[in-house]
């Protein structure tokens, strides 16, 4: 890449069962530096807002982990990890590691029952620590309860006709007919909540979060049925109470309508997954002197192109007239407007299950830059 490429950013996803992010980024560092010693290569740590974004901003902006217990979708108590970065206001956190889906048992899955309390909880922690500006990806949802659970955590309190308070879970939903914020905690209004949501799901209706997303959590078709009724009196009143309409607003639905919660309570922003990590790590003056910027996933197809991070990489660079390359495990495409080339990593003959092998993947990765810096 000599005489060519002087500044190589590489801002790739995770090879999801074989490297991170940041394996990547090193194999893609070694292939380059086989052609060309002396070529500054900027690697970041990258994700799409879901599993594994904690690490990535943590890699790449520096900060710690930090445990706390909160209850689990069902109430038991469970350890949560989330990041505080190196800035010591920022929180990033993944929902799923206090309510998510792979923290129940298939036969324990009921969105009826389970709440997003322990979200709140986590929330909750952050601000007794200082944090006030959050990065929360919401992907693995195990609730559909409207965010009434987090917002339960935080304060809030949901009445039923006789005043009586209600559990922040999906049952409780169309039995709510007063919502009383006079208890939210007060850092909540001083602080930003930035949301990752990759889905632009409404909150209720045919293509509303309980229709779309509550059989995977356990819905039976008669729950179905209740779930979208407490999703519609919940959009209702906070139209009613709040002057704010989440019905039909595009990722409202997302985690069991906990982006409309977020959106109607907390002021968040809604984001895809990508934009808010690239935001986030202050991409677009990363790049600004780059020649060339290097980013991919395990498998490149159509579903890439609807904002996942190689594309949000690409439409980044791109505005800034940068030559973007795209590696990959396989391709489902072979070519796209928005990348100077489109390489699978993985030669024809060598079996699957090889391939996945992080030796394998790191050598088929240098092989690939250098096969690059050949032709170019």
């Amino acid at each position: 890449m000599s005489g060519k490429f002087h500044k190589v950013v590489v801002a790739s996803d995770s090879f999801k069962g074989c490297l991170t992010s940041m394996h990547v980024a090193e194999a893609v560092e070694a292939g380059i530096h086989m052609c060309c010693s002396d070529c500054q290569v900027v690697r970041l740590a990258v994700a799409d807002g879901g599993e594994g974004t904690v690490d990535a901003l943590i890699e790449t902006m520096g900060g710690r982990r930090v445990s706390v217990e909160v209850l689990d979708p069902l109430g038991r108590p469970c350890m949560a990890e989330y990041a505080i970065l190196n800035d010591e206001v920022t929180a990033v956190m993944e929902m799923s590691s206090a309510s998510g889906l792979p923290l129940l048992r298939p036969e324990e899955r009921n969105p009826m029952k389970t709440s997003t309390y322990g979200t709140g909880q986590m929330i909750a922690d952050a601000l007794d620590r200082g944090c006030r500006r959050f990065l929360i990806g919401i992907g693995g949802s195990a609730t559909n309860d409207a965010g009434m659970g987090m917002l339960e955590a935080l304060g809030c309190r949901f009445l039923d006709q006789e005043g009586n308070e209600l559990r922040g879970c999906g049952e409780s939903m169309s039995r709510v007919v007063t919502i009383d914020m006079s208890d939210l905690r007060p850092e909540v209004n001083e602080s930003e909540f930035i949301v990752a949501c990759d889905v632009d799901s409404p909150f209720h209706g045919p293509k509303g979060a309980a229709y779309v997303y509550g059989p995977q959590k356990g819905a039976t078709p008669e729950m179905l049925i209740r779930l979208d009724d407490g999703l519609r009196n919940m959009a209702d009143l906070i139209a009613r109470e709040m002057g704010i309409q989440v019905a039909d607003m595009p990722g409202a639905g997302a985690a069991g309508g906990l982006g409309g919660a977020f959106k109607a309570f907390l002021n968040a922003g809604l984001r895809r997954g990508a934009e808010m990590v690239l935001e986030a790590i202050g991409f677009d003056e990363i790049i600004k002197d780059a020649d060339l910027v290097i980013t991919g996933e395990g498998r490149i197809d159509s579903q890439t192109m609807t904002g996942k991070l190689p594309y949000a990489v690409a439409r980044r660079a791109g505005a800034q007239g940068i030559t973007v390359l795209a590696i990959c495990g396989t391709a489902e495409i072979q070519s796209h407007p928005s990348f100077t080339a489109i390489c699978p990593i993985t030669p024809p003959e060598i079996p699957l299950q090889t391939a996945l092998q992080p030796s394998v993947a790191t050598l088929n990765i240098m092989n690939t830059i250098i096969e690059f810096y050949d032709n170019n």
